[in-house]
């Protein structure tokens, strides 16, 4: 495992962290065990940053038990997150922070973000509830080790919010394709220039650039003289910079974090050829050319009052034009339930409440994007086609 120094507290981090929003799941519940073996397995490795939330459902309490029942919590550093638009006064914030600390069977944290901190001016609401002095006294006691921030919003933003606090950290949104997106290379380079640590979280792009991209962008990796899966490719061209701290990963079986843990043995700064830079432009190329919709699914739009499964409705749109509109269609109509009069929850149902959109990290106008998608996905002869296949099932 290759680490790079914290240059904030001394820490030495590991270039590859555990993100734990996407523990396996058996149906809606963790499956504690498979998770248990993944923790044990990537700490043996050298892993030791775990990346969770408060609002990660169950991830919390799943990797606390797991922790506090192998006695490792002294091994690695735990990073959770404060959902500052739960707090509505300064009483708040100890209420949700004790919580997280009950849930992870810990007394500190080591990094504490600002969940989705977007813009300046949220930061200035919660100072003006106090949470400096919060801050301050959570240091004092160390029950906080490092204060920093998660960012989805603009460049100019996120270079604000650098200025607006002496912070210890950030974390933001970034991988090939998203080079000049939120924050992008530019925030990226600026925080290292100001001494701070930067975690990088959807390094795969909610996974689509392992498993998502058009068969143009694979030719491509496949041709290259460096024979690597489309995921290693993307955590090499991350790790390539100096400048990137930890990459986070939600690794959910054994394949994910053996390729993850051998790549980050191996991996250094300026370690890219010119060659296979000119194959991550190329492949850039291809992959804006198809995705129409940058949902990452997060699933932070849900649940929709609807029952529209918004980031299934995207997921199936793009594959339209990435794979093709028969592959599409069909997960069309899965998501939607399409052929259950009874429970069709098509994006045309939308009632434009806007509650989504006030949710999502990547700031897409779902109203519209939905508008979008059953123009393409539901044509003329769709609902036609549909009642002579529930007709001839039936």
């Amino acid at each position: 495992m290759q680490y790079r120094l914290d240059p904030k507290s001394g820490n030495k981090l590991s270039i590859l962290g555990f993100g734990c929003m996407r523990f396996p799941r058996n149906l809606s519940q963790i499956d504690l065990n498979k998770t248990e073996k993944l923790i044990l397995k990537a700490i043996e490795n050298g892993v030791n940053y775990f990346d969770t939330a408060y609002i990660y459902g169950g991830s919390e309490e799943a990797f606390g038990t797991i922790l506090h029942k192998n006695n490792i919590r002294d091994k690695i550093f735990i990073a959770t997150k404060l959902p500052y638009v739960k707090c509505q006064r300064y009483e708040d914030l100890d209420t949700l922070f004790h919580t997280q600390l009950e849930r992870l069977h810990t007394d500190y944290i080591d990094y504490y973000l600002i969940h989705n901190l977007s813009d300046a001016k949220n930061w200035e609401r919660l100072c003006e509830m106090g949470i400096k002095e919060w801050i301050a006294e959570k240091k004092d006691t160390g029950e906080i080790r490092q204060i920093g921030f998660s960012f989805h919003g603009t460049y100019d933003e996120f270079l604000s919010l650098l200025d607006a606090y002496d912070w210890d950290f950030c974390q933001i949104q970034y991988n090939y394709v998203n080079t000049h997106y939120q924050a992008g290379t530019a925030g990226l380079r600026k925080a290292a220039e100001k001494g701070i640590p930067v975690i990088i979280m959807e390094p795969l792009l909610g996974g689509k650039l392992a498993n998502g991209l058009p068969q143009k962008a694979v030719s491509l990796f496949k041709n290259a003289d460096v024979r690597l899966t489309p995921a290693a490719w993307a955590f090499r061209w991350l790790w390539n910079q100096k400048e990137v701290s930890v990459v986070l990963s939600g690794m959910n079986d054994d394949a994910q974090l053996n390729e993850n843990l051998e790549l980050a043995d191996n991996s250094l700064p300026g370690m890219l050829t010119n060659d296979e830079n000119k194959i991550y432009d190329a492949v850039t190329e291809a992959f804006r050319a198809s995705y129409k919709i940058p949902c990452t699914g997060c699933n932070y739009c849900m649940p929709c009052p609807q029952n529209i499964n918004i980031p299934a409705c995207f997921s199936a749109y793009n594959m339209s034009y990435t794979v093709g509109f028969l592959s599409g269609i069909q997960q069309y109509i899965t998501s939607t339930g399409s052929t259950n009069p009874n429970a069709n929850h098509s994006p045309s149902n939308c009632i434009k409440c806007g509650k989504c959109e006030k949710h999502c990290p990547q700031h897409i106008q779902i109203r519209d994007s939905l508008n979008t998608v059953t123009k393409r996905m539901e044509p003329f002869w769709f609902k036609s086609a549909l009642k002579l296949f529930v007709k001839l099932r039936g």
